[in-house]
C-alpha cells in the first residue's frame, strides 16, 4: 500500500476564511491548513507512488498528467487567492510529512515574509496583444497550359501578389508592437510592479496571430477595475490587433525579488 508525501500549494499569512468545503486538490484530495508560527503553509496528501522522486521524473515526461496536476494545483491557489494573497510554491513541492514542511517553512522564514508583503491585497493580471493578420490567399501559381508555358505577366502578377501579402503582414506586426509598446508603458504606470515574459511560441499556442506582447502586472486590489478598463479600451484600437486580458491570479510572476518595474 503507496504512503502518502505532503504536497505543499501555497504559504500565507493566517487568514480567518475557512477553505471552500468542496475544494479538491491534486490526486482529488482536499487541501488543508498547516501552521508554523505566523504562517501558513497550505497542503494535501500526495501518494508517494506518483510523487516520489523516480515516478515523478517519468511523470513530467505525461502531459495529460502533468496537465491534470497543474489544473489541480492552480484551482486551490485560486480558491486561495479569493480570501488572501497567497505565494504560490512550485508545482509538484512535496515533503515526506508535516515536520519537513514546518522545517522548510523555519528556513525560508525571512524570504516568505518578503514575498506576502509584496503580494499583500494585490493580484497579477496577464495582458497578451497579438498580430492577427489575415491576408486574403494569392492567386494559384501560373501553370501551363496544353503544354505551353504560362506568359511572364502571370508570373509577374503572382510575383506581386505574394510581395503585397508579405508587406501587409509586416504592417499589421509593425503596428502591433508600437501599439505593444504604448500599451505596456500605460498599464505598468498602474501597476506595483511588471514582469515581461517571452512571447508565446506559436507551435505550443492554442491562440492564433503572432504573440507580440506576454506581460504579468501586480495590481493593488483596490484599482483592479480601472486596470480592466484601460485594457478594454484599447481592445478596437488597431485592426487586426488583439488584446487579452486574463486574471485575476496569485502573483505567480512575483514571487522573487528580482521582479519589478
Amino acid at each position: 500500500m503507496s504512503t502518502d508525501l505532503c504536497y505543499v500549494y501555497a504559504v500565507c499569512h493566517p487568514f480567518d476564511a475557512p477553505l471552500q468545503a468542496e475544494l479538491v486538490g491534486v490526486e482529488g484530495r482536499p487541501p488543508r491548513l498547516l501552521r508554523h508560527e505566523d504562517l501558513i503553509a497550505v497542503v494535501g496528501a500526495a501518494p508517494e507512488a506518483d510523487f516520489a522522486e523516480e515516478p515523478l521524473r517519468a511523470h513530467l515526461e505525461d502531459l495529460d498528467w502533468l496537465t491534470a496536476t497543474a489544473r489541480a494545483h492552480e484551482a486551490v491557489v485560486a480558491a486561495l487567492t479569493t480570501v488572501t494573497s497567497p505565494l504560490p510554491l512550485r508545482l509538484a513541492t512535496v515533503f515526506r510529512d508535516d515536520s519537513g514542511v514546518r522545517s522548510m517553512m523555519q528556513e525560508e522564514r525571512a524570504r516568505f515574509h518578503s514575498a506576502l508583503g509584496r503580494l499583500a491585497g494585490r493580484v497579477e493580471w496577464g495582458v497578451k496583444v497579438y498580430a492577427d493578420a489575415a491576408p486574403t490567399p494569392p492567386p494559384p501559381e501560373p501553370r501551363s497550359v496544353a503544354g505551353t508555358s504560362a506568359g511572364p505577366g502571370s508570373g509577374r502578377a503572382y510575383l506581386r501578389s505574394r510581395r503585397a501579402q508579405r508587406d501587409a503582414l509586416d504592417d499589421t506586426r509593425q503596428r502591433a508592437e508600437r501599439f505593444a509598446e504604448r500599451l505596456h508603458e500605460d498599464l505598468s504606470r498602474h501597476a506595483v510592479a511588471t514582469r515581461p515574459h517571452p512571447p508565446q511560441n506559436p507551435a505550443l499556442a492554442r491562440a492564433s496571430g503572432v504573440n507580440i506582447l506576454n506581460s504579468a502586472y501586480l495590481v493593488d486590489r483596490t484599482a483592479s477595475e480601472d486596470f480592466i478598463e484601460r485594457v478594454d479600451g484599447t481592445k478596437d484600437e488597431e485592426p487586426d490587433v488583439r488584446v487579452e486580458l486574463t486574471g485575476p491570479w496569485a502573483g505567480y510572476s512575483f514571487t522573487m525579488e528580482e521582479a519589478g518595474r
